[in-house]
């Protein structure tokens, strides 16, 4: 190699250093726009995207507690750690803990992979998932949902309309809670109470359905708007309700009926183990939640299964007869 090139390969060798060196300076803030930019480029569904958004929030404001400017570089084994127990902490379950784990490696990952750091060492090489439990969790009760609705005052306009309407199609429809934020006007016939799912889990369209209790409460809704706005829920600034505001609209509710918060999952949860109780077949449930296979709603009609023995010992007519 002549002194030409030898002096070229080194400019070259110089300025990726010193491009380099400027990106380990980035916060964690700006790679994570850069992550998610990233995301959408590769043609992810827009669900999975809002579901890396959404945990790495949770990420970002549990380093902004800390009176420190973290850099990717500091991600470290023990930083993991103190985030996952800061989960458990307030009251992320097993299966959420597990999925704000699964995002941030995945974030990191990608970060290693762009900016290929000298002499790095894996946190997560040090740090194990968190475990996950293998029966479902239990669902939101029916007696919380009806305290959560007695909780909308109707007499104090749009959003209560709002939050019941939100409660019971929660309920009703088995929908993922980034499912349900994402329906539009177009996407809902409230004669028929058909609900078209665009872009469900790994971008697979479905169909679900809204009882008349339901459509009920979403028509008395929308007649409260006066825009034309495309989502069906809207904040109280007038946006598309976000999962963070989601969140709230229960949390308010649940602390005005007087009982615990419950998580957003557990309406499906609610939905799954309803339908089964009530006789639906499981390849149709199977069908209105999106699942790609049945191994989680097996879980479910295990505990469906378990209300039938439970029945039985009630009111088995032998050991319930003079015989």
């Amino acid at each position: 190699m002549n002194g030409k090139n030898l002096n070229q390969l080194t400019i070259q060798k110089n300025s990726k250093a010193i491009a380099s060196s400027g990106l380990l300076r980035f916060g964690v803030s700006r790679w994570i726009e850069a992550f998610l930019m990233d995301r959408k480029v590769r043609g992810l569904a827009s669900g999975t995207i809002y579901f890396y958004k959404m945990m790495l929030q949770l990420f970002s404001d549990f380093l902004d507690q800390f009176d420190h400017s973290f850099t990717m570089g500091e991600i470290s084994p023990n930083l993991i750690r103190e985030y996952m127990i800061n989960l458990e902490n307030t009251n992320h379950n097993s299966g959420g803990r597990h999925a704000a784990y699964r995002a941030l490696r995945a974030f990191v990952y990608f970060w290693r992979d762009e900016i290929e750091p000298e002499n790095w060492k894996n946190p997560f090489s040090k740090v194990a998932a968190p475990k996950t439990r293998k029966a479902p969790l239990p669902p939101v009760e029916i007696d919380q949902i009806q305290k959560l609705l007695d909780a909308c005052d109707s007499s104090k306009g749009r959003t209560s309309q709002r939050d019941a309407a939100i409660i019971l199609s929660l309920a009703d429809t088995g929908c993922r809670a980034s499912e349900l934020l994402s329906i539009n006007r177009d996407q809902i016939d409230l004669i028929t109470g058909e609900v078209y799912i665009k872009d469900g889990k790994g971008s697979k369209p479905r169909f679900v359905y809204l009882g008349k209790k339901a459509r009920l409460a979403v028509r008395r809704y929308l007649r409260t708007r006066e825009d034309d706005h495309p989502p069906v829920w809207l904040s109280d600034q007038g946006g598309r309700l976000t999962y963070w505001g989601l969140r709230q609209v229960i949390r308010r509710r649940a602390e005005a009926a007087g009982i615990k918060t419950p998580s957003l999952h557990s309406f499906r949860r609610f939905f799954a183990l309803a339908c089964l109780r009530n006789g639906m077949d499981i390849y149709t449930l199977q069908r209105l939640m999106g699942h790609s296979d049945l191994q989680v709603l097996r879980r479910y009609l295990a505990l469906s299964n378990d209300d039938l023995q439970s029945g039985h010992r009630l009111a088995g007519p032998v050991d319930h007869s003079i015989l």
